[in-house]
């Protein structure tokens, strides 16, 4: 299994950036997948998740209406799209799988997490 997510950087508050994640080594058509971050000193959390076809999307109340979720499975793709980021976002995000169960979302990620990439937003 292999998660390669790119696209962070550093931005203002107010700010948007474009993550990507490559996903390789899995069927990831078959697979729901997920956006989680994690800051300093905080537990990982998943954020934004998208059913294996695309059709239903799952946000975390922290970031609803900021960020979007989406994907391509003829490229193993999913991306994150956050607009009017705030400090509070300021994280290292990784993408990973995600279970559906009775319509609702919940982590089930592989072993394996990347590096991630990092998303830093100053006020």
């Amino acid at each position: 299994v292999q998660l390669q997510a790119y696209g962070g950087g550093l931005v203002q508050a107010g700010g948007s950036l474009r993550l990507s994640c490559a996903a390789s080594g899995i069927r990831f058509s078959i697979n729901a997948m997920g956006w989680y971050r994690q800051a300093p000193g905080k537990q990982r959390e998943l954020v934004a998740a998208i059913t294996s076809g695309g059709g239903t999307n799952y946000y975390a109340d922290s970031v609803k209406g900021r960020f979007t979720i989406s994907r391509d499975n003829a490229k193993n793709t999913v991306y994150l799209l956050m607009n009017s980021l705030k400090p509070e976002d300021t994280a290292v995000y990784y993408c990973n799988r995600v279970v559906v169960v009775a319509g609702n979302m919940f982590p089930r990620p592989y072993d394996y997490w990347g590096q991630g990439t990092q998303v830093t937003v100053s006020s």
